[in-house]
């Protein structure tokens, strides 16, 4: 439990301090390069504006953040029940708020460093509360239902981003938080880890339904960033990665709270949710937002 915990908690600061270098590296490639701040029809980042983005060190550095990130919490997921794991890597919204004060310039309220510690104390709360992990396998037919909902997350939420445009920062990033629920969900059933066995593992379609969220997140969180604040963006992405992995890993692969603290861990996930979104409804952005608007062409259509 206690190695599991760490892994969580150092997923959680790789993931919080590579988005805001990622988000640092969107707003100097617009203010370098107007013209790569392109939009689509209806206000929205093109490929060739996030492709942009994705070439600053400090975004590069932020995204090799985030597959050590990955690591972490692939292996927190397999140690811890999906509730404890995924909320405690989803406080990297406390990070990202700490960092960006002094990397975005944003200022927290005192609301917002409430809202901090609720967090912080929700962790408490389910770190206390959290019992034996549960059942690693699943059916086939769930490992190939999980890999269509993803495909489905990822294809249509593309869509229906670009189709959005400037409008779409929330929901982009719930749809990563999503996507990266699932990447979780699918690291904690895959076949062929133990004992390992390399045929097992490349004919599970839960390896793809991995890649394929990781990949299609990551590119979904990268247009929250460039279209939202930091800290919006990273609030939507905590309610998707927190709340649907902890229901499945409680309703079908097991997970349990100690006995007689079931309420105890039910009160802290819903504290630590809460909280994150509070982060983030609280939050002052004008000094994270301001130095990129002021040359990003203005939304078309």
């Amino acid at each position: 439990m206690l190695i599991g915990l760490l892994t969580a908690v150092a997923a959680s600061i790789c993931y919080g301090t590579g988005s805001v270098l990622q988000a640092v590296g969107s707003r100097r490639a617009a203010r370098l390069s107007p013209a790569a701040a392109g939009v689509t029809a209806h206000g929205g980042p093109n490929l060739t504006s996030t492709a942009k983005a994705a070439m600053t060190w400090e975004f590069i550095v932020g995204t090799i953040l985030d597959f050590v990130g990955f690591g972490l919490g692939a292996l927190a997921a397999r140690l811890l029940p999906l509730f404890l794991s995924q909320t405690v890597i989803s406080a990297n919204l406390v990070i990202t708020a700490v960092l960006s004060v002094k990397m975005l310039g944003i200022r927290l309220s005192r609301k917002e460093w409430t809202s901090i510690g609720v967090v912080c104390a929700a962790l408490v709360l389910l770190a206390t509360a959290a019992g034996h992990e549960g059942d690693h396998h699943a059916p086939m037919a769930t490992h190939w239902w999980l890999l269509a909902v993803t495909l489905l997350i990822i294809v249509g939420g593309t869509a229906a981003v670009r189709f959005l445009g400037a409008r779409a920062a929330i929901l982009a990033g719930l749809l990563s938080g999503l996507a990266f629920g699932a990447l979780g969900v699918g690291v904690r059933v895959l076949d062929g880890i133990d004992p390992f066995d390399l045929g097992t593992l490349l004919t599970d379609p839960a390896l793809y339904a991995i890649l394929v969220a990781g990949v299609g997140g990551m590119y979904l969180h990268t247009v929250a960033l460039q279209i939202g604040s930091v800290n919006g963006a990273t609030a939507a992405l905590v309610v998707g990665e927190t709340v649907l992995p902890g229901a499945i890993g409680v309703l079908w692969l097991g997970d349990a709270s100690r006995p007689g603290l079931a309420w105890l861990a039910v009160a802290g996930f819903v504290l630590a949710v809460t909280g994150a979104v509070a982060v983030a409804w609280y939050g002052n952005h004008d000094g994270a937002e301001a130095p990129a608007q002021e040359q990003v062409p203005e939304p078309v259509g």
